[in-house]
C-alpha cells in the first residue's frame, strides 16, 4: 500500500471531486486521467481491475472507484477521504439548489426554464441508452434479455429488483465457464466480516434512531433509499425508472415534473448522479413537514445511499484480484448490463412523455398520454437539443444553459 501524504490526496481528489461533471463516462476518464497518466498513482492494470470490481458491485461505479483508489493508497482513511471528496462538493451544491427550487421553483419564468432543462434530459438519457446499447448488446441472448426488461417494466411494471436478479441468475447459471477454481482468501475471514459489521451498524444506526423516536416518514425515507442502494446495479439511470415510479406513485413525495426537475439539476452538478436521491428526499421532507424535516431527509438520504459503497469497498477490496477473475461473476454482470438497457429505454419513455404531454394517464402499468395535451413548445426545446447535443456534440451543461433560456425567452414571447 503506498504512502502518499495527505496534502497529495486532497489535490488529487479534490480536483477530481470539484470536475466530475458529465456522468460515470467523464468522472472515469478524469480519475484515469489523474491517478494513472498524471500521477501513476496506479497502474493501468489495478485502474481497469478496480474498475471491473465497481460494476460489479451496487452503487455508483465512479464514486466507488474514486474510494477504492484512496483506499489502495492509504488505506480506510484513504478511501474515506476520496470517497467523500468525490460526493461532499456535488452534495451541497444539491441542497442548494433544492431549496431554492422550493423558493422559486413555482414562479412562471423559472418552469419555462426547466421545460428547457427537461428537453435536455432526454435527451442525455437516450445518449446513455446509445452508449450502454452499443457495448452491451453484443450478441441475441442479450438483445432478448434488454427486451424481456423494457416489457416486464413498461407494459407489467415488474419490480426492478426482481428484473436485476433474474438477469443476474440466468447469466450465473448460463456462463459457459468452466469449472472455477475455490476462492483463495488473501485476507482473514475475520477482518472481512469485522469490517462487514462495523460499516452495518453506521448503516443502520440512524434508521434505529429514528424508530426509537418514532419518526414514521424518516423511517419509510430511509428504508427506501437503502433498499436503492443495494439494487443500483448498472449505474443511476437504471434505477431511476424504479425510483421514479415509487417516489411519484406509491409514496406520493413529489410530482412526476418535480422528479423530471431533479435529474435536470442532478446532471448540472458535480458528483454522482445518484445524487437525485437527495434532492427528492429534500423535497419530500418539505412537503411533509417544512425546512427542518427537509434538512433531516436529505442528510438521511445521503447517509443511506453512501455508507453502503465504503462497506462494499472496504469489504471486497482485498478480494479484487480473485473477484475481477471470476467467469461466472462477469457472466451475471453482463447479463446484468443487457437487461439494464431495456429499464434505461423505459426510462427514457417514461421521461419524454411527461416532458412532451401534459396529461399522461395509466393503462394498467403502461403510462398513456393524452395525445391532445403535447406541449408544442417542449417538442421544440426537444428537437433543438436533440441537433445541438447529436449532431453539432454540444457539451451537456452548455446545451442545458442554452434550452433553460430559449425556454425563458418563449415562455415570454
Amino acid at each position: 500500500m503506498s504512502t502518499q501524504s495527505t496534502a497529495d490526496m486532497l489535490r488529487a481528489f479534490g480536483r477530481i471531486g470539484l470536475l466530475s461533471f458529465g456522468g460515470p463516462a467523464a468522472q472515469i476518464a478524469i480519475m484515469h486521467e489523474e491517478l494513472v497518466e498524471r500521477r501513476s498513482w496506479l497502474s493501468e492494470d489495478q485502474f481497469l481491475r478496480a474498475l471491473s470490481l465497481c460494476m460489479l458491485l451496487p452503487g455508483p461505479e465512479a464514486m466507488q472507484l474514486a474510494t477504492y483508489a484512496g483506499w489502495r493508497l492509504r488505506g480506510i482513511w484513504g478511501g474515506l477521504l476520496a470517497g467523500l471528496l468525490f460526493v461532499v462538493p456535488g452534495a451541497l451544491v444539491i441542497f442548494a439548489l433544492a431549496f431554492a427550487y422550493i423558493s422559486y421553483g413555482q414562479i412562471p419564468l423559472v418552469q419555462a426554464a426547466f421545460v428547457g432543462v427537461k428537453a435536455a434530459v432526454i435527451i442525455v438519457v437516450l445518449q446513455a441508452l446509445l452508449r450502454l446499447a452499443h457495448k452491451a448488446l453484443a450478441h441475441r441472448s442479450a438483445w432478448v434479455l434488454a427486451a424481456l426488461a423494457f416489457v416486464a417494466l413498461f407494459f407489467f411494471g415488474l419490480p426492478f429488483p426482481l428484473i436485476i436478479g433474474v438477469a443476474a441468475f440466468y447469466g450465473f447459471i448460463t456462463s459457459k465457464a468452466a469449472h472455477e477454481s475455490p476462492v483463495a482468501f488473501s485476507v482473514p475471514i475475520a477482518q472481512t466480516l469485522r469490517t462487514i459489521a462495523i460499516w452495518s451498524v453506521l448503516w443502520v444506526a440512524p434508521m434505529i434512531f429514528l424508530w426509537l423516536i418514532q419518526a414514521e416518514f424518516l423511517i419509510q425515507l430511509g428504508l427506501f433509499f437503502s433498499k436503492l442502494a443495494v439494487v443500483t446495479f448498472g449505474g443511476a439511470y437504471a434505477v431511476l425508472a424504479y425510483m421514479s415510479q415509487t417516489v411519484v406513485q406509491d409514496y406520493g413525495w413529489v410530482t412526476s415534473g418535480q422528479m423530471i426537475d431533479a435529474l435536470g439539476l442532478a446532471e448540472t452538478t458535480p458528483g454522482p448522479l445518484i445524487l437525485v436521491t437527495e434532492f427528492v428526499a429534500i423535497l419530500a421532507g418539505a412537503r411533509s413537514g417544512g425546512i427542518g424535516l427537509a434538512i433531516a431527509a436529505g442528510l438521511l438520504a445521503l447517509w443511506v445511499t453512501f455508507i453502503p459503497c465504503f462497506l462494499w469497498i472496504f469489504a471486497a477490496g482485498p478480494y479484487i484480484e480473485t473477484l475481477t477473475s471470476r467467469p461466472r461473476l462477469s457472466a451475471a454482470l453482463s447479463a446484468i448490463t443487457a437487461a439494464v438497457v431495456g429499464v434505461i429505454l423505459n426510462l427514457s419513455i417514461w421521461f419524454a412523455l411527461h416532458v412532451l404531454f401534459d396529461q399522461v394517464a395509466k393503462w394498467g402499468a403502461m403510462p398513456l398520454p393524452t395525445l391532445t395535451s403535447i406541449n408544442l413548445i417542449a417538442v421544440f426545446l426537444t428537437a433543438t437539443a436533440a441537433l445541438l447535443m447529436l449532431r453539432y456534440k454540444l457539451g451537456l451543461v452548455s446545451t442545458m444553459g442554452l434550452m433553460a433560456l430559449t425556454g425563458m425567452g418563449l415562455s415570454i414571447f
